[in-house]
C-alpha cells in the first residue's frame, strides 16, 4: 500500500468508530468542565500527549486547565475536575491520581475503552470510546494501526469535539479564543 492508502484506511477506521461516541456522557462532561474551578488533565504516553493538547485548548477558551506532572500545576481541590485518558483504564500511575483526586473530594472523569476498569470504577463520569486495546489480543475491535493509535486518535478527536461544544456554549469563535493564545512565540 502507498502512504496515501494508509491515510484513507486510518480515516475509514476513525469514521467507523465515531458512531459509538455517547453524546449524553460527553454533554455531562461539558457541564462538569464549566462547573469546575480548575480542570486537570492526565494520561500516559501518547494518550497523555492528547491530553496536553486538550488542556491547551481549554486554556484558549478561558478554562483554568493544567496538565498533571507539569511544573506549574497547582494543588487539586474538592472544587476541581480531573480528566483521565486511558484506553485500558488500568494504567497504574493514572489509577493513583484518580484515587487521590477522589480522596481530596474532587471529581474524576475518564475516557476509556473499558467500562469495567479500575479507573472507570473511580470515575464520576465515564466516556466510553471505541477502539482496539494496545496489545490487540483482547476486545472485538481490530485495526491496521499499531498498539493504541486508534484510541489515541479518537481521544484527540473527542477532546476537540468537547472544545467545539464548549465554544458553542460560551459563544466563542476562533478570533475570541486567539486572545488566550500564547503570544511569546
Amino acid at each position: 500500500m502507498k502512504t496515501s492508502d494508509y491515510v484513507r484506511a486510518i480515516l475509514s477506521e476513525l469514521s467507523e468508530h465515531s458512531p459509538a461516541i455517547q453524546d449524553e456522557q460527553a454533554e455531562q462532561l461539558v457541564k462538569s468542565i464549566l462547573a469546575a474551578r480548575k480542570v486537570f488533565v492526565a494520561g500516559a504516553g501518547r494518550s497523555g500527549l492528547m491530553g496536553k493538547s486538550f488542556a491547551m485548548r481549554l486554556t484558549h477558551i478561558g478554562v483554568e486547565a493544567y496538565v498533571i506532572g507539569e511544573t506549574n500545576t497547582p494543588a487539586f481541590t474538592s472544587e476541581d475536575l480531573l480528566i483521565v485518558g486511558s484506553g485500558s483504564g488500568r494504567t497504574e500511575t493514572l489509577l493513583v491520581l484518580a484515587k487521590k483526586a477522589r480522596a481530596i473530594g474532587g471529581s474524576v472523569a475518564s475516557f476509556t475503552l473499558s467500562a469495567d476498569s479500575p479507573i472507570a470504577d473511580l470515575s464520576d463520569e465515564v466516556i466510553l470510546l471505541s477502539g482496539a486495546p494496545k496489545d490487540q489480543h483482547e476486545g472485538n475491535h481490530h485495526t491496521i494501526q499499531p498498539m493504541g493509535s486508534l484510541f489515541e486518535q479518537t481521544l484527540l478527536l473527542m477532546y476537540d469535539a468537547v472544545i467545539l461544544r464548549l465554544m458553542e456554549m460560551k459563544e466563542l469563535d476562533t478570533h475570541k479564543m486567539y486572545g488566550h493564545h500564547a503570544n511569546l512565540e
